[in-house]
Order: structure tokens, then C-alpha cells, then sequence
């Protein structure tokens, strides 16, 4: 059992670290606040601009699994069309402005930062962009043309399929934004450990829980009932949480004094 005085005097430890910070009233915050959502909804906004002229492009990519087995997309409004462009233009265009958005969300945060703690703006918005990516180019090059040829050709070749437009849209923005965001596992251990929230024998004493619930994921994610497949999403995401591991040793309060201590 954890002694209730250890805890009580770690506590107050953290609280004496960090009120050697600078502090910032209430209305500041919201100011600040303020000042970030809006620049965030200006890079946005640019962002789906410049992918809006390229919207043909990424309509293309965006049906090209279903053209590979011979399909097309229907629509049943019309609006449908035009909702396909603006969404595909508005998803493209945040995944351009995103290294403008994480770097204000990284200007809001600094300030409760010390400085020893800012120097990782760059791994943060470097691992944050690079694993969304390598999340999304994982759905999209292997998870999503997998489901569809196993639900649409496998499952589906007695029937005549009509897909339209709003239904493989909410599929595929599914597939891209949930493997996506699942990716980003390392990034919130990496804000957890950071803050001495979880740490690096937290995390590898509950692996077996952490285990079950990657292959829940994986389960859910993946089209095909077989364990071996299930096996092949699973093991990345599995990876990415023993990477995680390493992450909240290097940034964990308690792994930070033992480098410096042996620096």
C-alpha cells in the first residue's frame, strides 16, 4: 500500500518545484487562450485553402481503394458531392496546417514549463506530425484496402454494392483519423510521464493490461475475423506503447535526475 505521508509530502514537493514558475492570473490565461485558438483557425483556415485547389487531387486518393477493385462512389442528395470536397479539403488542409496548430498549443503549455522542459518543442512537434502520419499512411496503404476488398469483394460478391458518398466517407475518415490518432499513444505518455503523472514502472508493471487493450483495438479496427491478421495491427500499436515506455523514462522527473546524475 502506498504510505498516505509519502504521498502527501511528493505532492507538496511537485507543488514547491513549480511554484518557481511564473504565474499568470486567470484572464491571462484566457487571453492567452484566446490568442492561440485564433491563430490556430487562421493556419486552418489557410491550410483548407490551399488543399481546396488541389480538391480533384484529393478526391482521387480519397476513392482510389475503391477504384482498385472497379467500384465507384454514388450519391444519393445533391450536396453529397460537394460535402466530399469540402471535407476531403478541410482533413488535408489540417493535416498541412498541423505543424502550425501543435506549435501553438506548445506556446500555450510553455509557460508551465521550465526551461530544461522546453527544449522539447521540436522532438514533440516532429514525433507528434511523424506518428498522425505514419498512422494515417498505415490505414490507408494496408488497413482500409484490406477492408474493403474483404467486405466488398470477399463478403460481398453475391451482391450488387452500392456505396455512396456520405457512407465510405464516415468509413474512411474512420480508418485514417482513428489509426491516426491511436498512433499518437507515445505523445500523451510523453506528457503523462512528463508531469510525473505515470511513470516508466507504472507503465511496465500494467503491460499486460495495456496488451489487452491493444488487441481490443485491434480487433475492432481490423476486417478480418482471423488471429493473424488481427496480430499484424496490433503489433505496431503494441510497439508504439513499449516505445512510450522509453519516452517517460527520458522525460520523467525521476529519469531526468538519474541521467544528469550520471552525466
Amino acid at each position: 500500500m502506498v504510505d498516505p505521508s509519502e504521498a502527501l509530502s511528493k505532492a507538496r514537493a511537485v507543488v514547491t518545484e513549480r511554484a518557481e514558475l511564473p504565474g499568470m492570473s486567470l484572464m491571462e490565461h484566457l487571453e492567452e487562450l484566446r490568442k492561440r485558438i485564433i491563430h490556430s483557425a487562421i493556419y486552418l483556415a489557410a491550410g483548407f485553402f490551399v488543399a481546396w485547389f488541389f480538391h480533384d487531387r484529393i478526391v482521387q486518393l480519397f476513392q482510389a481503394p475503391l477504384v482498385h477493385i472497379g467500384k465507384t462512389l454514388m450519391f444519393t442528395h445533391p450536396m453529397d458531392a460537394l460535402n466530399l470536397y469540402l471535407q476531403a479539403s478541410l482533413v488535408a488542409g489540417s493535416i498541412l496546417a498541423s505543424p502550425f496548430v501543435l506549435y501553438q498549443v506548445w506556446l500555450f503549455i510553455a509557460p508551465g514549463l521550465y526551461k530544461k522542459e522546453q527544449r522539447f518543442v521540436v522532438p514533440f512537434m516532429a514525433a507528434t506530425v511523424g506518428l498522425f502520419l505514419t498512422g494515417a499512411a498505415f490505414g490507408y496503404f494496408l488497413v482500409l484496402p484490406a477492408a474493403i476488398k474483404i467486405l466488398v469483394v470477399d463478403f460481398g460478391h453475391n451482391f450488387t454494392p452500392m456505396i455512396s458518398i456520405d457512407d465510405y466517407t464516415g468509413f474512411f475518415l474512420s480508418v485514417i483519423l482513428g489509426l491516426g490518432i491511436s498512433f499518437e499513444l507515445p505523445i500523451l505518455i510523453f506528457f503523462l510521464a512528463m508531469f510525473g503523472i505515470v511513470s516508466p514502472k507504472f507503465l511496465w508493471k500494467n503491460i499486460r493490461y495495456a496488451i489487452l487493450a491493444v488487441f481490443v483495438v485491434a480487433a475492432v479496427i481490423c476486417p478480418s475475423p482471423d488471429p493473424w491478421t488481427m496480430c499484424i495491427y496490433a503489433l505496431p500499436m503494441l510497439g508504439l506503447y513499449l516505445a512510450g515506455i522509453g519516452v517517460a523514462w527520458w522525460v520523467h522527473p525521476k529519469g531526468r535526475k538519474a541521467k544528469e546524475a550520471t552525466s
